[in-house]
């Protein structure tokens, strides 16, 4: 029975790279019922909204959805649609993998760690209050009136909730995640030693869950600690579980020993569902030029396999791509020795040669 996938076509360079990642994934032979579905600025253009219902609809039918790359605007009232879709969903767990693959032009050799982020609390939960508003002002003289801590009246305020609960399954997942994977270690990651009724909180849950599990290593490391470990010896880490904002954060430093965001894949996920994409933005300056490297939403397709119980396929897809990057013969530009090569190939030609290799030619 073919299994239904809600496949979000994104904006920018979104729509190409979905074409290619579905081709691959296609190849491997597993059958899937692909949804197409829009989402982002030019939804919006269109719609009205970013999110369109039927793109909702979609997901909560299907409870499985790839998702290419969506722009995010900087500074502007319209709400990430990234974020918007974890919190709908419920999808608390965000998974990103950041593994060396031979062939990718990176500072370290032989890192495999997975950073398990948090991904419906902290700073990204959408509590804020602009700078200016009379609501805004009312809370700091709350703020004032209850902690005695002075904030100055032209300030903007983001709420960073923390909970019990939250902390608890995001802790648990990075367990069983490890367990079921074979690894070796967790890291809690935490700011406990300052933020100590949120990121303390956090701090407490990962040392009582990691009781349960006598046979995962458990440790701790302040964040700013932990980016100076990460970029000293990386080898020394496995699985990271973090609150969301270091978590965003820590993903993209992991990202970069590995190569860059070109190869970090990622998921999120829920309870009842999940949600499969690529690390990296949309770049809208290369739209329609054939020209963005589509490993990180291919590299995503093979952890939306694994989700859907077709572990083979996911790893013949995942030696596929480790293949063709080794090879480095039919990689785009950003992949060769100097970006001006003009071997380089396209977004289009990179997932033939994938293709190719899954059909063994």
């Amino acid at each position: 029975m073919a299994h239904a996938v809600t496949l979000i076509r994104g904006d920018g360079t979104g729509p190409e790279l979905a074409e290619v990642v579905r081709r691959c994934v296609d190849a491997t032979g597993v059958e899937i019922a692909w949804e197409p579905v829009d989402a982002g600025v030019e939804a919006m253009a269109r719609e009205g909204t970013p999110l369109p219902e039927r793109t909702l609809e979609s997901i909560r039918r299907n409870k499985v959805a790839l998702k290419a790359p969506i722009t995010t605007p900087i500074g502007t009232g319209l709400r990430s649609v990234n974020v918007t879709l974890r919190q709908k969903f419920d999808l608390y767990a965000c998974v990103r993998p950041c593994k060396s693959y031979d062939g990718v032009k990176a500072r370290f050799e032989r890192v495999d760690i997975v950073v398990v982020r948090e991904n419906t609390e902290d700073c990204y939960a959408g509590i804020e209050f602009a700078r200016g508003d009379a609501s805004t002002l009312r809370l700091i003289d709350e703020l004032q009136r209850l902690s005695g801590a002075k904030v100055r009246p032209d300030s903007g305020i983001t709420i960073k909730p923390i909970s019990v609960s939250g902390s608890e399954r995001i802790v648990r997942f990075a367990f069983d995640y490890a367990r079921k994977n074979g690894r070796r270690k967790v890291t809690a990651v935490h700011k406990a030693n300052i933020m100590k009724h949120t990121d303390g909180l956090f701090l407490e849950m990962a040392r009582a869950v990691a009781k349960g599990f006598p046979d995962v290593e458990f440790e701790d490391r302040i964040v700013d600690n932990m980016c100076m470990q990460l970029v000293q010896k990386p080898e020394l880490y496995d699985v990271l579980v973090l609150p969301n904002l270091y978590g965003d954060i820590l993903s993209d430093l992991c990202a970069g020993l590995v190569g860059g965001l070109g190869v970090a894949p990622g998921g999120n996920i829920g309870t009842t569902g999940a949600i499969f994409e690529a690390t990296h933005g949309s770049a809208p300056k290369y739209k329609g030029m054939n020209r963005v490297n589509p490993t990180a939403l291919i590299l995503s397709g093979a952890l939306m396999l694994r989700y859907l119980g077709e572990a083979a396929s996911a790893e013949r897809l995942e030696s596929a791509v480790a293949g063709v990057i080794r090879e480095g013969k039919f990689v785009t530009y950003d992949m060769k020795p100097s970006r001006e090569d003009p071997t380089a190939v396209g977004t289009s030609e990179m997932g033939d040669a994938i293709i190719a290799r899954l059909r063994g030619r």
